[in-house]
């Protein structure tokens, strides 16, 4: 048993997991942790307990990639509900009040439109952002009044799936930080009649989608038997839209050591360091003026 949990602790690399209804993201990591018996392990954007989808899990050293791979842009399926508004925004809150919903198709979609492009949106009162010190939640849930400042998010496209007033399907294509949630309130502001979420999905978080998802339960089996290592995608994916250098061994080396190497500036202005065998190396950034690859973040153990 010490044996395979030093082998464990070795293991960098992905998890990609379809949430299901009901778990917490930490729940999720917590599965994963007791699973795998690596203790260092860490998702890269909350879900509700509501929601289900995509939630990629780090693993191992891959977890000192965090910053890059939660920055990444989110894919969701959303359903919302017109003509009732809740203080949650969701259908998890109290109703505050119901309006009758006579909104066309045409007039959704158009109020849509408005919410595409870079935009200020404020976060719902229940969310996890922290105010003086305490969580916004906490202050809403205790009856004090919560003020959030507006933050500018990016949304990228939002498309009507399907059209069943009083309810709509839609698809939204976003920055990381958005609050889809507010989103759907917003929507129902917009259109008069009020709005709030009753169903969400993510269907894809950075490079990875639900065709990369395995459910819970299946890898909850996989543990069990001892064979979840054929889920692991390899580290070096995680950030795959950033261009690859295959470095030598000498590179390697280099590298490992803090040292800067010959770069092409042509690749851009940051890569992956990869090593002959796949393995990620390090985060390098292009120092333009000596044209040298420096690390920003090194990985690879020998």
């Amino acid at each position: 048993m010490e044996r395979n949990n030093s082998m464990n602790n070795q293991i960098s690399g992905v998890l990609v997991v379809d949430k299901p209804v009901g778990l917490t993201s930490h729940d999720v990591v917590q599965i994963i942790r007791n699973g795998t018996n690596i203790r260092r392990a860490g998702h890269t954007g909350t879900l509700d307990p509501r929601a289900s989808g995509v939630l990629v899990v780090l693993l191992g050293p891959a977890v000192r990639l965090s910053e890059y791979v939660s920055a990444s842009d989110k894919r969701y399926q959303a359903v919302l509900r017109l003509g009732t508004r809740t203080d949650t925004y969701d259908a998890e809150g109290t109703v505050l009040e119901s309006s009758p919903v006579n909104i066309t198709e045409e007039q959704f979609k158009e109020s849509l439109a408005k919410f595409v492009g870079e935009i200020e949106q404020v976060p719902p009162p229940y969310s996890a952002i922290k105010v003086q010190g305490r969580r916004s939640y906490d202050l809403a849930r205790s009856g004090e009044e919560v003020e959030l400042a507006p933050r500018k998010i990016n949304v990228y496209n939002l498309e009507l799936l399907e059209w069943a007033s009083p309810e709509a399907v839609i698809d939204v294509y976003c920055s990381s930080g958005t609050y889809v949630r507010s989103l759907a309130h917003d929507v129902g502001e917009d259109l008069g009649c009020g709005a709030h979420l009753i169903g969400l999905r993510r269907t894809k978080s950075g490079r990875f989608s639900l065709r990369d998802a395995v459910p819970l339960s299946k890898l909850r089996d996989a543990f069990d038997k001892g064979n979840w290592y054929q889920y692991l995608i390899p580290a070096a994916e995680a950030l795959s839209e950033w261009p690859a250098v295959e470095l030598t061994s000498q590179e390697v080396d280099a590298i490992r050591h803090g040292n800067r190497i010959p770069a092409d500036a042509s690749i851009g202005n940051q890569a992956r360091g990869v090593s002959e065998q796949g393995e990620l190396v390090a985060l390098m950034e292009l120092v333009a003026e000596s044209s040298e690859w420096k690390p920003k973040k090194v990985f690879f153990i020998e």
